[in-house]
């Protein structure tokens, strides 16, 4: 079994450092973040708590043309019907007047849900640890720090087993189109790729948001999937809308991660609006 040493992503007292920055935003990328720092502001005004970058793009590793631009919008109150379609509305606006981006990612919480005890070791690390503040209040400051360990692995990725039967869903549903499956597979790559690291995220003790590299940490202890994993690592970056691809998600590496990620962590603490 390999030994646990202290990986990159950690600062030395072993917490979890902030990843991202706006000074790592790539010039290309520039225009699109200030048109959707701007836009925000117009859109919510006094609704708006605080606004985020996550992902590529503030991490300074995202490809222009192929990345695609993710925010969180966090209102003062609970996000109303309005406030979720005005995100997509601006979200499709910016992919189409923006070559650079394929695609918008948008989450839209309230203030209150993501500094909830629930959320403390799932939304709370999100913001505290993988969003760059880009608008209004950092609620980091309100959140504690994080190491690596099994609490912080079964509240981020501790549902997959929830997840599956609605992932099955929107496959049925789905357009018959590589073009439709596409995003999909996209999705459902990343999340199985993070769901393979965190698995052996204490083990490995540290932190990355690199695909490739949540795989190659993912293989050194599970080796007998570790192939499959790598190849949703190269989905997760250049995904084709292949249907056998979904059906091996939703069939085999799925349900195993979700059976191996119980036994190993537990199960994720359930949330109000969890589907039974």
């Amino acid at each position: 079994m390999p030994e646990t040493v202290r990986h990159r992503g950690l600062d030395a007292q072993g917490y979890i450092e902030r990843e991202g920055s706006l000074g790592r935003i790539p010039h290309a990328f520039r225009p699109v973040v200030a048109a959707a720092r701007d836009r925000l502001i117009d859109l919510y005004g006094g609704r708006l708590n605080s606004a985020y970058l996550y992902g590529s793009i503030p991490r300074g590793t995202a490809r222009v043309g192929r990345s695609d631009l993710d925010l969180l919008v966090v209102t003062r109150q609970e996000p109303t019907e309005k406030d979720r379609a005005e995100a997509r509305n601006l979200g499709e606006a910016l992919d189409k007047e923006f070559p650079e981006i394929d695609g918008v990612g948008t989450l839209v919480h309230g203030r209150a849900r993501l500094l909830s005890e629930p959320e403390t070791y799932d939304l709370g690390w999100f913001v505290a640890c993988l969003c760059t503040p880009l608008l209004g209040e950092d609620l980091a400051e309100d959140l504690p720090r994080y190491r690596p360990d099994s609490l912080l692995a079964r509240e981020t990725n501790g549902d997959l087993a929830l997840l599956l039967p609605r992932w099955r869903e929107r496959i049925a549903t789905a357009e018959d189109t590589d073009e439709a499956r596409r995003p999909l597979v996209r999705y459902m790559s990343r999340r199985l790729v993070r769901t393979g690291f965190t698995l052996v995220m204490p083990r490995w003790n540290g932190w990355t948001s690199d695909l490739q590299e949540m795989a190659k940490a993912f293989a050194a202890y599970y080796p007998e999937r570790a192939e499959a994993l790598r190849r949703a690592a190269e989905c997760g970056y250049d995904p084709m809308g292949d249907a056998g691809v979904l059906r091996s998600y939703v069939d085999d590496l799925g349900p195993w991660l979700a059976k191996e990620y119980a036994r190993v962590h537990g199960v994720k603490a359930p949330r109000p609006d969890d589907i039974a």
